[in-house]
């Protein structure tokens, strides 16, 4: 299936919790996630548009209960202000589709000090050896 461009053509792709994380900005439950243990060598791609977004050798253990990664792909992300829920935060999109991610923080190891926090359900890991 094409990149999803009408809000129909993201409910016919994605589960109902991959709909309400990415495309209604919500979150999963903490350690709850296929990925925040996974160590597999790989890429993490957009769940809706299957764009590329972090390599496994940014992904790191932050003990945050979601997976992280100190950087994503060139061009892959935008970013934008999110006052939700009583915080200032800034809220992590897929640059092809406009879906949510996940949150990125301020306080990631080097070399670039982020952490990019993300949903699993708005991942797709594809094995090195794919």
């Amino acid at each position: 299936m094409e990149t999803p461009r009408t809000e129909e053509e993201f409910k016919e792709k994605l589960s109902s919790e991959q709909y309400r994380v990415m495309r209604e900005k919500g979150t999963e439950p903490r350690f709850s996630g296929e990925y925040v243990e996974k160590d597999d060598d790989g890429l993490y791609r957009c769940a809706a548009c299957r764009n590329q977004i972090f390599s496994s050798k940014t992904k790191y253990s932050s003990n945050c209960g979601w997976p992280s990664f100190y950087d994503a792909d060139e061009g892959s992300v935008e970013f934008q202000e999110d006052k939700s829920h009583g915080m200032e935060r800034t809220e992590v999109l897929c640059a092809e589709c406009g879906s949510h991610l996940g949150h990125v923080f301020d306080d990631g190891p080097e070399p670039t000090g982020k952490r990019f926090c993300i949903n699993s359900v708005a991942l797709e890991f594809e094995n090195s050896d794919s």
